[in-house]
This record gives C-alpha cells, structure tokens and sequence, in this order.
C-alpha cells in the first residue's frame, strides 16, 4: 500500500506559476507534477481552473467559489442563529404562561 502524503498547501502565486509552466513549455502536467514534486490531479486542477479564469473554459471563476464559499458559510451561520432564535422564542414563550 502506498503512504499518503501529508497535505500540503499552495499559494495563488505558485499555482499562477506552474500554469505559467506548462503553458510555456511543452511539458505535459506529468513531467511537470513530477519535476516539482506535485501531484498530477493538483497540476490539472490548476491548468483547468486557470483555463476557465482567463475565459478559454466554461465554470466558475477562482473568485466566483470564493465569493460562493463565503456565501455559503453566511447561509449556515444564519440559518443556525435562526434556529437558536427560534428555541429561545419557544422558550420563553412557556416562561411567560
């Protein structure tokens, strides 16, 4: 069985640059995933969503799931103060009889 490797983080700036690489050279995303010691589905993740920020592929850009995250985590957030809400309206709604 192989090893996992531990997660690793990147930033905007390296991923800009390793699709820099691949779309100014003629190495394919597995010379480059292995030359940089990268894994080949992070490589290819990175050249497609580059290929849809620069508008050459249909999806979300990298700031439209930033934006769609945050919404997201807002949504939650409100809907579990709601919930509170509502157990402390029912609450006290019985305090008061």
């Amino acid at each position: 069985m192989s090893r996992r490797r531990p997660r690793r983080t990147f930033t905007a700036e390296y991923k800009a640059e390793v699709v820099a690489m691949y779309r100014t050279t003629d190495k394919t995303v597995t010379e480059i995933a292995k030359e940089l010691d990268l894994t080949e589905s992070a490589v290819s993740r990175w050249v497609k969503q580059g290929e849809v920020d620069a508008g050459e592929r249909s999806g979300l850009t990298t700031t439209e799931r930033e934006e769609l995250a945050y919404l997201r985590r807002e949504n939650r957030v409100l809907r579990e103060e709601r919930d509170i809400l509502k157990r402390a309206t029912a609450f006290f709604a019985k305090e008061t009889r």
